[in-house]
Order: C-alpha cells, then sequence, then structure tokens
C-alpha cells in the first residue's frame, strides 16, 4: 500500500532550481533512501513533505489524498540539524513533543517510560540536555521523532555523530518500525546503510531524479557483468587464453602458484564460454559476479549525469 506520492514537484529560489519535476513514491513498511550530494535538493523536497515550505508545482499525497495542514500528526522528522532545548530536563523535552504530537498526558508517559527502559536511559530522567552528548542528545531527539508512532518517519542522516555500538541500536529500531508497517524516508550519505536496510531509493542531482527505484532493479541495471575468478596456475597463461570476447580488469597474485581475476564479458560471451576459455590452463578454485557497491553506482550515476550535461 502507498503511504507517501510525491507528483512533479518543482521548487525554484530566486532563479535557483532546487527541485525540477520530482516524483517519487514510498510503500507501508519500505524504507526508501532519499540520496544525492550536498546542494542535490533532498532537504528542500523533505520541506516540502512537512509543509515547512510549498511547492511552486506539483502535490504531496499522504494515504492517497492531497495531503493537509493537519497530517503532520502522522509523520515523524529527525532533522539533521537536531532542535532540542538545552536547558529543558530530558523527560519535559520529550512529553513536551509528544504533546505537541497529539498524544495524551497519560499516554505519552507510559510511551517514554517504555522507550527509555528500552534504551537503558531511566537515569537520564531529570537530566538538562545541555549536560548530554552528541550521541545522548540524538538518542532523546529519536525517541521524541517516533513516540507517536508515525505512519511516515522521515530520518536525515540519522546515524551521524554516533558510534558504532549506538548506531547499530539505532539500526535495528528503525527495522523494528519498518516490521510494524512504518514507511520510512531515509536522507544519508551514508552508502552502507543504504545496501544494509533500504528497499528502495531515489537519487537526486542537481535539482533533478537520476535514479528511482527498487534497490536490488537498480543494482542490476549497473551490472557490468564482470567475474572474479580464483585459480591455481600461472597469471599469464590465464591472460594468454582470452581473446577478444574478454577484458581481464584486474588481476593480484595470491602466492606462487595461485591468483584471483576479475574479466568482463564483452560481444555477448556468457560466464560459461569464459570457463571453457580458461579451464583448459588453469584449475578454477571458485567464481563470484563482481557487483557494483552502491557507493559505485552513486559515483556513476552523477559522473552520467554531468557528463550528459556537458553534451
Amino acid at each position: 500500500m502507498e503511504v507517501l506520492r510525491v507528483e512533479n514537484i518543482q521548487k525554484e529560489y530566486a532563479g535557483h532550481k532546487a527541485l525540477d519535476d520530482i516524483s517519487i513514491s514510498t510503500k507501508k513498511g519500505e524504507i526508501f533512501g532519499l540520496l544525492g550530494p550536498n546542494g542535490a535538493g533532498k532537504t528542500t523536497l523533505i520541506r516540502i513533505i512537512n509543509q515547512i515550505i510549498g511547492p511552486d508545482k506539483g502535490k504531496v499525497y499522504l494515504d492517497g489524498k492531497l495531503i493537509q495542514r493537519d497530517d503532520i500528526g502522522k509523520i515523524g522528522y529527525l532533522p539533521e540539524e537536531r532542535g532540542l532545548y538545552k536547558k529543558m530536563k530530558v523527560y519535559d523535552q520529550v512529553l513536551y513533543f509528544a504533546r505537541l504530537k497529539g498524544l495524551s498526558k497519560h499516554e505519552a508517559k507510559k510511551r517514554i517510560n517504555v522507550w527509555f527502559e528500552k534504551f537503558e536511559i531511566t537515569s537520564w530522567y531529570n537530566k538538562k540536555v545541555e549536560e548530554l552528548s552528541k550521541g545522548m542528545a540524538q538518542k532523546i531527539q529519536f525517541i521524541s521523532t517516533v513516540l507517536h508512532e508515525p505512519e511516515l518517519l522521515i530520518l536525515d542522516e540519522p546515524f551521524s555523530g554516533f558510534d558504532p555500538i549506538n548506531a547499530q541500536i539505532i539500526r535495528n529500531e528503525i527495522m523494528e518500525l519498518k516490521a510494524k508497517g512504518t514507511s520510512i524516508l531515509l536522507s544519508t550519505h551514508n552508502m552502507n546503510s543504504v545496501e544494509e536496510i533500504c528497499d528502495s531509493i531515489a537519487l537526486i542531482n542537481q535539482s533533478k531524479l537520476v535514479l528511482n527505484g527498487e534497490l536490488s532493479t537498480v543494482k542490476e541495471s549497473f551490472r557490468s557483468h564482470t567475474y572474479a575468478i580464483q585459480f591455481k596456475g600461472m597469471m599469464f597463461g590465464f591472460a594468454n587464453a582470452l581473446f577478444a570476447g574478454y577484458s581481464l580488469e584486474h588481476s593480484e597474485q595470491i602466492d606462487e602458484d595461485r591468483a584471483i581475476a576479475h574479466v568482463k564479458l564483452l560481444k555477448g560471451n556468457s560466464l560459461n564460454d569464459l570457463l571453457k576459455t580458461v579451464m583448459p590452463v588453469v584449475d578454477i578454485e571458485s567464481v563470484n559476479e563482481v557487483l557494483p557497491s552502491m557507493n559505485e553506482i552513486f559515483i556513476q550515476a552523477i559522473q552520467e549525469k554531468k557528463g550528459g550535461n556537458n553534451e
């Protein structure tokens, strides 16, 4: 079921196009990665979804209906720039945000206790925000964002500033929210996080949508049909066995008689054709397809877009 749909959004500031005809959608129980270099337009899109600013053209739908001011209670937003009141006590802070999102005082207190116990931070109740470390403050901000159990959760660089242990704790909570049906829009520069948890992605560059779709489909479209072959034998003989239908992209000698070669298939040749070509001269130990990482896809897509703009 579709939760968020953004249709043909355009936004311009003083002659500069921040967003140019952007359309994306997220499903219930999906983690959707919103990617792009700094200045691409991601923050502008997030602000439009949150109704902080309005688009020049285009529409935003939530649960199939044009988004309204009252729908803000269905959204949880964790901005990259955290916003807590430094002089306020932690418990009062979270209670305040919960009440703003429409929770009764009784229900808010009950949920706060559950989350504070889950994160093992009940001793922080009466601490002031200014007494907390950056990581501790981010935990409080995360709890404040999810406490009202939003249908749509927008997270802008949620792992920034966390040590690996606390980053994993937050990642686990995000996965649990997904399992409960929350639609999650994740804006991040961390491509490892995208690989680990995202179901779909959109890549925005220079205000335009460059990539959009399920992660597996996007990765499939960037396959280069390159295989890592580990073998016993001499690299010289392996390389000589290849002919015009293959490209030796990389080679590495492991020891005196074992090596790894990355070979790209050309001219419609198959992996079976490649193996038949080299098996007479080496003993194959393993074969694995070399799939592009999200970091490589990100860089390639941006470079291709720049190249297209220069033509």
